[in-house]
């Protein structure tokens, strides 16, 4: 879909408190939403079962807001709100930093990856309202925002996953790789035995596991890396099957690419693909097979899957994006900075699935939680590059 060819229809923007449900097409500053189907906020700050979205109730106090409220702009990754992933996690931030402070959030949704560029900028020239922070949701807004920063020297960015070296953007890292670690180690565990739980079982004849990506990147290769690394070190034998699909927004290309994993005896697959991955847990329970989530329990946000997710390695975006808020409403903003945050900072965990934890060995428990420990401290160094895992 080319740029000029979105209309203001689809451009979400929360305002005060407790935000307006499904708005779309407001007045004011902003850019027009990359998004054909219209968003809208949730009570629950964005956390919405399977990806749906439930209309937030607000009463005439809790719409007032501030006299002059912060505005902060959100651009998230392609792929848009509803993923019960990445993007989800980075709006319950915003959501949260809108309930305790009182700010606006202004959101778009961008298809493709040339729209960056725009809504950057759009967020960026706004005068009415003025947005005090613009939050860049993804590794690959790294190229247009590099640009952006330079042209808006004034503007305040955050950038997740990526660095861009300006001194008006903070910029957000995590250790993906050690808490793919843990949940490579649960499978790698689980493969071996004959364990069955919810709608799903291991395959007898064969000890084998899965990864699926989305696009392929330095990135998500951290994650294939650890996951591969926690598998290997749990029991050398046991194979990895890897595959990327090119889309965080891809559920059919997720699925055809599981159920060749699962055809081939893979019994649990995990996933970094963003919408994608969706299609993974379509696969595991077509297979009678087991998935792994990513970046929030999915357990619990696609939860017509529970049956079938063993575990999610959490990534706390959300706390990425409503630090770099809080430090504005603050006036503590710091441009030019590089925050990790690993497992010692909760910034990554190993969550197991509401439905299927215990049914999963304690034996298995323990072993993963030594090995967080380890990694901690320092004992366990885990590989950020496949190449070496």
């Amino acid at each position: 879909m080319r740029f000029e060819d979105i209309d203001r229809r689809t451009f979400i923007k929360g305002t005060g408190v407790a935000g307006l449900a499904g708005l779309a097409g407001c007045a004011g500053g902003g850019p027009s939403g990359g998004s054909e189907s219209t968003a809208t906020e949730t009570s629950s700050g964005g956390d919405s079962g399977d990806g749906g979205e439930t209309e937030a109730t607000e009463s005439a106090s809790e719409s007032t807001a501030m006299d002059d409220p912060t505005n902060v702009g959100m651009v998230y990754a392609t792929g848009g709100l509803g993923d019960g992933s990445f993007n989800d996690q980075a709006q319950q931030g915003a959501f949260q930093a809108r309930d305790e402070f009182g700010v606006q959030i202004g959101e778009a949704q961008p298809d493709e990856v040339a729209q960056f560029s725009t809504f950057q900028q759009q967020f960026a020239q706004s005068t009415d309202p003025t947005y005090e922070l613009v939050c860049c949701i993804g590794f690959l807004q790294t190229d247009a925002l590099s640009q952006t920063a330079s042209d808006f020297p004034d503007q305040n960015f955050m950038l997740v996953d990526s660095v861009v070296e300006a001194d008006n953007v903070a910029n957000y890292v995590f250790a993906e790789h050690e808490g793919s670690y843990l949940v490579g180690q649960m499978a790698s565990l689980l493969t071996t035995q004959d364990f069955s739980a919810g709608a799903g079982s291991t395959a007898s004849d064969a000890t084998t596991v899965g990864f699926v990506g989305g696009v392929e990147s330095d990135l998500i290769r951290k994650f294939e890396a650890g996951f591969t690394a926690g598998v290997k070190a749990a029991n050398a034998d046991v194979e990895v099957l890897t595959n990327y699909t090119g889309s965080f927004n891809d559920p059919a290309a997720g699925k055809e690419a599981a159920l060749a994993m699962y055809n081939s005896g893979a019994d649990i697959v995990y996933h970094a693909s963003g919408n994608t991955g969706t299609g993974v847990f379509q696969a595991a329970q077509e297979q009678g097979r087991f998935a792994i989530g990513v970046d929030r329990d999915q357990s619990v946000t696609k939860s017509s899957f529970a049956d079938v997710i063993l575990a999610s390695m959490v990534k706390r975006v959300d706390t990425a994006v409503y630090d770099s808020i809080s430090s504005i409403v603050d006036d503590e903003f710091q441009g030019g900075d590089v925050v990790t945050l690993g497992l010692e900072a909760n910034g990554v965990a190993a969550v197991y699935g509401s439905q299927l934890e215990s049914e999963i060995p304690q034996e298995i428990k323990d072993s993963v939680a030594a090995s967080r420990e380890s990694i901690i401290a320092g004992d366990v160094s885990v590989p950020t590059d496949p190449s070496n895992a």
